[in-house]
């Protein structure tokens, strides 16, 4: 069955992740992530990109951009085609990085701009890995914060800023506010149906066999690593929810 075609945002906008194939880790250390970034700054010139939020994690990617002089696919294919190559050589692996085509969401309206902006950046905060969402180094917020951690400039700020206030220092104070502000936001990868605590505590159970299954956090390191990415591909449970059951740091299961 031939695949859907995406729809075209009548914008040009979308917030688009991408995740690893089986949920596997795309960065492993501080080199993976500056060579994705400088992948995507060459895209964004050579396709005449406008990014206006991005956020690197373990397994996934999160960006927010705006299409360039060509479709959104071309150059998300250009830019995971690079990279993959990239990672396929320094690991010495073969086969797909990528868990298919990227997903995406349609970007129409100023409202939602800023709250996808948001969700981004509090991606490592709800993960449980960062107390802010500027404590994440791989995220864009460093940036809107005036935060310049290395000399890419990525950012198109100025078009969020202009929502807010054509006053760019009230424009800047108002989005810390609105970009730390705890929230529900739902965008895109959220949009699934979670198993309740109860029904997650059972697929756990299957999954490990008989025995208590808090005695995970006491494991020796490795064999409680191989447990923990064993229950992250549990479909429909979440990190925060298996750390909650397991009894362990979110931290942990995010590194697992």
């Amino acid at each position: 069955m031939s695949r859907a075609a995406r729809l075209k945002s009548m914008s040009g906008v979308y917030h688009i992740m991408w995740r690893g194939a089986n949920r596997q880790e795309i960065f492993h250390d501080d080199e993976d992530c500056n060579r994705f970034l400088d992948i995507l700054a060459k895209y964004k010139t050579e396709s005449e990109l406008e990014i206006y939020a991005c956020c690197l994690m373990g397994n996934h990617v999160h960006l927010l951009i705006r299409e360039g002089n060509e479709t959104i696919s071309n150059t998300m294919k250009r830019i995971g085609v690079s990279y993959a190559s990239y990672y396929n050589w320094k690991y010495d692996t073969t086969g797909h990085l990528f868990q298919g085509r990227f997903r995406s969401e349609n970007v129409e309206d100023s409202r939602y701009l800023l709250t996808v902006t948001r969700y981004i950046h509090q991606n490592p905060v709800k993960a449980g890995i960062a107390d802010m969402p500027n404590a994440w180094r791989w995220s864009s917020c460093c940036e809107y914060y005036g935060e310049y951690r290395d000399g890419r400039r990525l950012l198109d700020a100025n078009l969020i800023f202009e929502k807010i206030s054509p006053d760019q220092t009230f424009a800047l104070e108002k989005f810390k506010e609105y970009n730390e502000k705890i929230n529900n936001d739902e965008c895109l990868e959220e949009k699934r149906t979670r198993l309740p605590d109860e029904e997650a505590r059972v697929e756990i159970k299957k999954l490990l066999g008989p025995g208590d299954i808090t005695r995970v956090k006491v494991l020796p390191k490795a064999q409680r690593k191989e447990v923990l990415q064993k229950v992250k591909n549990i479909k429909g449970i979440s990190q925060r929810q298996t750390a909650r059951i397991l009894g362990v740091s979110p931290n942990l299961i995010y590194r697992a």
